[in-house]
Order: structure tokens, then C-alpha cells, then sequence
């Protein structure tokens, strides 16, 4: 009671407010867990792993179409609806396919890549083999991408079996060079302009159906992405004249750079903000959060300012949508033990927020490299995505598409700290939402780009589903337009 009567009279009205506005609040559950179907999820996951034993590793600025190819062939295998009927072009080992619609108004586009990154270190099944156990198949591929590639070719090839006729254009892409930002998505983006295509929305990776998307919050969240960070590669250089390591002299070049590393740690030099989309993320998923989550993330008007700091801490991923980000990756210096380098570098990747994008954030490491007498190249850089309306036509679509295919399951909107082939489709579409509608737990999260990469396969049949009533949405939504 001493300490209450020591907080200033304003103070407690807003934390009273607060507590009022929690207690107002319902709690409520997110129980969506996908349901056994053994039959469609194994002949799914049959496709599947045929598709992941199919090797598509990708490498930076290399051609290796023979791979490709050979993968081309297991679609038009698995997939001879969608082979027969819509009109397939192939640029470079990208693919786009075009499903004629019942109208030109507002075709949309569904997509996932085709490479995987390379599999290395030592995997419980071989990381080509595609093998279906403990209900999961297994390999390089099944959770980044193919799955979701296999569940928009399987649900085009199951309306297509019904002689279902969208009623819009309906296009498929996949490119082959998604892992390392290559121009296989930007070509098909050429041709589509090229054929004067404006799409209404793109559909890719990015989010997905995710457990416990912050800690603490149990089940199963469709995270949808709404807009991805921009990121730049940068290499920093210390210059000297080198010497031997018995008489070091001050401020040698791997000193230099352990300063300016150290400086960015201790004086972190992004800000920090609450973005409309990061809001409406804790907002929504607030009422499924224990007392405590639940008090703070439902009442960002006064815990924000607390939260901006220390929410890094409690979640990298949830600190990473508040602020550009700095990682350094790579490094070099001498060859030897007793040699002090004359030349010493630094790799740095960075990921940049709409309130602090890539001028100002490129411009603040410039000083700072400047500060500790550093060359600072930028290697590549791009700025982030524009959101999407998160009230707008195209979302809300997702949403109730979204609820219609997986009851019981809450959706919220999501920033993408990655990047994805949707970003190249912005030039012809407003709306690029990032969501593959898979259940990703933590054993899928850790394997993407690690070992032992998976995906439970009793997932599969809702994925089909999802993208088969995303198409079927135009039909139904013009019908409740007249």
C-alpha cells in the first residue's frame, strides 16, 4: 500500500485503466490442430517426396538447369491436369503457368520457388530421400518450399479434375534462384508485364501457420506476412601496413574493426518504433496470452515505451520487426598467427525498417565506419516492401479464406525479417501477402536451412484446400458483389 501511495495519482489511473481495459477482454484459444486424414495426407505426401528427392540445390550466379529439368519432369509426372490444360512457360528454369479465367478482373497469382539451399552436416535420413516417418516427410525442400508448391499444383490439378473454371485468371510461378536473390523471379515479373498483367493479390512464402509465435502463447497462429524488411550486404575494411605481431603497434586493423563492433553493441544505433502492423499483431494476439502477456501486449498505448527495449531479449524474431537490424557474418585478417594483416575485413548484413529504411540506416554505418577509420562497400542493397492494407480487399480475403479452411484458428498479421521472391512482384501488384499454409512447430523452424529439415504430412491436405479455396474466393466474392 506504501508503494502504491508513492506512484504519481496519473500513473495509477493508467495502469487502472489498463487492468480494466485486460479484464474487459475475452480470453480466447486458438485450437486448430490439423486432423488425421491418412489416406490424402500419404498419397500427398507421396508427391511430396518425390519432388524433395529430386536434388534442385541452388548456388550463387550458377546455371545448373540439368537439375531443374529433371525437376520439371517429376511436375508433369505428379501433376498432368495442370500440364495438359494451362499454358506453361519456362524462362531459364523459372516457370509460370496461366489458367484462364472466367474474367481478366483481378487474377491472382499463387507461388513458391523450386531451389533449396545446400544440405550439409550429418542428417537422420539422407537429405535427398524424401523418406515418410514418425508421420513426417523428410528432406531438403519439404518445409522451404516444395510443400506448399506441391499443395497449389495439387489443388489447381483437383478443380481442374472437376472441370472447376476460376473466375479470374489464375496464374502459378516458381522461380529457381529464390535462395540467393537471384533474377529468376524478376524475369517472370518481365513477362507478366510484358503481357500487361496487373495482379489483384500474390500469395507466397513468408508466414505460415506457426506454434507459439511468441513465447507464451500456445497453439497453433496463422502469422500472415504483410510486408518484408529491405537488406543490404556490406563489407567493411581496416587498412595498415602490416608487421610483426612482437611489436603491435596501437589500433591495428582487427582492433579497428572490435571497436566499431563493439560500439554498435553497446550503443545500439537503430530506433526502435512500433510500426500500424506490429500493433495490430500483439493487438490481435493478445487476447490468447496469458494475464500478464495479455495486460501488456493489449495495451501498447502505455507499455510500448517499456516493451521497445526488452522485447528483443524475450524474442530475437518479435525485436527484429521493431527495428533495422545489423549482424556481422563474415571475417578475414591475416594468414598467420605472427603477421598483423594489412588489410583486415568485415561482413555485415543488415535489415531495414520503413521508419529507418536503407538510406538513413546505410547512412548511420557510414559514420560510424568513418568514426573508426573504415572502408565501408556496400556489396547490395535493397529497401523494404510497401505494407499491404491490412484492411483491405485482398487481406481480408486471405483472412476469411484462412478461417473457412482451418476452423479454430486465429490469423494475424506478420513483418517478414527474411526476404522472399514476393518482393520482386510489388512493380505489378499492391497486395503480396507471405503465407504458405503449413504448420511449421519448432522442430520445422529449427530445420529450414538446418538439418533434418521436415514436415508433418498431416498438414498437407489443408494446404491443398486452402489454395483451392483461395481460387474459388473470386467466384464467390463477385457473387456477393451483385
Amino acid at each position: 500500500m506504501r508503494f502504491l501511495l508513492m506512484i504519481p495519482a496519473a500513473i495509477v489511473l493508467l495502469l487502472l485503466a489498463a487492468l480494466v481495459r485486460t479484464l474487459m477482454t475475452p480470453n480466447k484459444n486458438s485450437n486448430y490442430v490439423a486432423p488425421c486424414d491418412d489416406d490424402r495426407s500419404m498419397m500427398l505426401a507421396h508427391k511430396l517426396a518425390e519432388m524433395v528427392r529430386c536434388d534442385t540445390t541452388s548456388h550463387k550466379n550458377s546455371r545448373e538447369w540439368d537439375q531443374f529439368a529433371a525437376f520439371h519432369k517429376v511436375l508433369e509426372e505428379k501433376f498432368p491436369l495442370v500440364h495438359q490444360r494451362l499454358e506453361r512457360t519456362v524462362i531459364d528454369g523459372n516457370l509460370l503457368y496461366y489458367w484462364k479465367g472466367g474474367s481478366r478482373e483481378k487474377p491472382i497469382l499463387l507461388m513458391s520457388h523450386q531451389d533449396v539451399v545446400p544440405a550439409e552436416g550429418e542428417w537422420a535420413y539422407p537429405p535427398f530421400s524424401g523418406e515418410i516417418t514418425e508421420g513426417k516427410v523428410w528432406g531438403r525442400g519439404t518445409s522451404d518450399t516444395k510443400a506448399s508448391l506441391m499443395a497449389f499444383f495439387q489443388a489447381a490439378e483437383e478443380l481442374l479434375a472437376a472441370d472447376y473454371v476460376p473466375q479470374c485468371d489464375v496464374y502459378l510461378a516458381s522461380s529457381c534462384t529464390e535462395e540467393w536473390g537471384g533474377d529468376g523471379a524478376p524475369k517472370l515479373v518481365e513477362e507478366l508485364k510484358r503481357r500487361g498483367v496487373e495482379l489483384f493479390l500474390v500469395c507466397d512464402e513468408g508466414g505460415g501457420i506457426i506454434a507459439e509465435p511468441i513465447g507464451g502463447i500456445k497453439g497453433n497462429y496463422a502469422m500472415v506476412g504483410v510486408f518484408e524488411k529491405g537488406k543490404a550486404d556490406v563489407r567493411l575494411t581496416a587498412r595498415s601496413n602490416g608487421g610483426h605481431s612482437a611489436a603491435p603497434p596501437k589500433h591495428t586493423p582487427v582492433e579497428r574493426l572490435a571497436a566499431f563492433v563493439t560500439d554498435i553493441e553497446k550503443h545500439r544505433p537503430f530506433r526502435r518504433k512500433f510500426l500500424p502492423e506490429v500493433s495490430a499483431m500483439f493487438k490481435r494476439l493478445a487476447p490468447y496470452a496469458p494475464f500478464g502477456l495479455k495486460l501488456v501486449m493489449g495495451n501498447l498505448w502505455l507499455f510500448g515505451p517499456l516493451m521497445k527495449p526488452i522485447l528483443g531479449t524475450i524474442s530475437a524474431q518479435a525485436g527484429a520487426m521493431l527495428q533495422t537490424t545489423i549482424a556481422f557474418t563474415m571475417q578475414s585478417g591475416s594468414d598467420a598467427y605472427n603477421v598483423l594483416p594489412q588489410e583486415a575485413t568485415l561482413g555485415v548484413n543488415l535489415r531495414f525498417i520503413p521508419h529507418q529504411g536503407m538510406e538513413e540506416s546505410l547512412s548511420i554505418l557510414r559514420r560510424l565506419a568513418d568514426k573508426h577509420g573504415l572502408e565501408m562497400e556496400v556489396i547490395s542493397a535493397n529497401d523494404y516492401s510497401q505494407p499491404v492494407d491490412i484492411k483491405g480487399e485482398a487481406f481480408t480475403q486471405v483472412e476469411r479464406v484462412i478461417g473457412e479452411t482451418f476452423p479454430g484458428l486465429a490469423v494475424s498479421p506478420y513483418v517478414m525479417t527474411g526476404a522472399t521472391d514476393a518482393y520482386f512482384y510489388q512493380e505489378i501488384c499492391e497486395s503480396c501477402i507471405r503465407f504458405a499454409p503449413v504448420i511449421y512447430g519448432p522442430e520445422q523452424m529449427k530445420g529450414m536451412h538446418g538439418l533434418n529439415e521436415n514436415i508433418q504430412h498431416n498438414c498437407l491436405p489443408g494446404a491443398v484446400d486452402f489454395y483451392k479455396n483461395l481460387v474459388q474466393a473470386q467466384q464467390r466474392d463477385s457473387r456477393d458483389s451483385n
